[in-house]
């Protein structure tokens, strides 16, 4: 049923499609036919970072990025939902076309820009969700605020979500928001991180529960490099890391005709690349939880996902080329 869909939503503008596909999956759920369709979700509870999951498998930040399909993707089984990125103010994102499919590869192309509604309304969607999973809330940086300025956009978005949020994900690895890799490194990630850190701690305590607070890291790391981002993870006390965000390598789609498209690359060529880092990560962070995502097509990948280190996976390319029940598969694989 889903390869019929996809041949129809493959013949359309691949941004137009998303939309259409979110809407689609919308009305089914009014009319309770998610539910139908696929199941309960697998029950497999994890408990990690404070946090309950009813199973390991979620959908990665950047589908939903206003909330505003939160119920409906739920539905589909998910353990939990990562939504964003969101900035302070609404943005509309870099110029159209931004999203491209490389279908040979199994991948995808996109250069958003954090498109999205802001954080205001975010903050409503998920006030009023009904979803009763775990919710993870990624949050970055307006491109009109500079590189120096990120901080307090940072700040911003926690003070807004913390109230509503199960976990908080710090996006300083999206290839698209000019100057943002900049500050993964270093003194920068460390004047961006303590402040933050900071501040969650004091919201954690007048609001009377712990949000974990997660970074969201690239790719595109030596191993000298993923050595200083673990020490900077350590040194700022962060609860979780979610490795990794889209790579800017072309090296494994270079025969592709839309490869030279900027913009981050996710889907199957990213697995591979996203699994080194968590290997890395594990070795410098034996017991910190990550959570692991980049090119997650079937059960098999999720349980290697596991094996290099990751104790929690996220899909998102996957479910556009394997569709909804990838979801179930992921979770029935890693219950074992």
């Amino acid at each position: 049923m889903y390869n019929l869909a996809r041949s129809i939503f493959f013949r359309v503008d691949p941004e137009r499609s998303h939309g259409m596909a979110l809407g689609a999956l919308d009305t089914l759920h009014r009319v309770g036919g998610v539910a139908r369709l696929f199941g309960p979700p697998v029950d497999d509870p994890v408990e990690l970072m404070g946090l309950r999951f009813v199973n390991r498998v979620g959908l990665a930040a950047g589908l939903d990025k206003n909330a505003d399909h939160l119920d409906a993707l739920g539905a589909l089984g998910f353990g939990f939902v990562e939504v964003g990125t969101v900035t302070p103010k609404p943005q509309p994102g870099n110029p159209k076309p931004r999203l491209f499919r490389l279908a040979q590869h199994e991948a995808i192309i996109n250069r958003f820009g954090f498109n999205n509604k802001g954080v205001a309304h975010l903050v409503q969607q998920v006030k009023h969700r009904h979803y009763g999973g775990i919710v993870g809330i990624n949050i970055g940086k307006n491109l009109t605020t500079s590189v120096e300025q990120a901080l307090d956009d940072y700040l911003i978005c926690l003070d807004a979500v913390h109230p509503y949020a199960d976990y908080i994900a710090v996006n300083v690895s999206s290839p698209n928001t000019p100057g943002l890799r900049s500050l993964q490194f270093g003194e920068q990630l460390d004047a961006l991180l303590a402040p933050i850190r900071a501040r969650a701690t004091e919201l954690n305590a007048s609001g009377g529960r712990e949000v974990p607070l997660l970074i969201k890291i690239a790719p595109d790391m030596s191993a000298e490099e993923v050595a200083l981002m673990a020490g900077s993870i350590e040194r700022n006390a962060l609860d979780g890391v979610i490795a990794t965000n889209t790579t800017v390598s072309r090296e494994a789609v270079q025969d592709d005709p839309q490869a030279e498209e900027a913009g981050g690359l996710s889907g199957k060529p990213v697995f591979e690349a996203s699994n080194r880092v968590i290997r890395q990560l594990r070795e410098h962070l034996p017991t910190l939880p990550i959570i692991g995502v980049g090119g997650i097509d079937s059960g098999a990948a999720a349980q290697a996902k596991i094996a290099a280190g990751a104790d929690l996976v996220q899909l998102y390319s996957g479910l556009i080329y394997q569709g909804p029940a990838l979801v179930s598969e992921c979770a029935r694989a890693l219950k074992g």
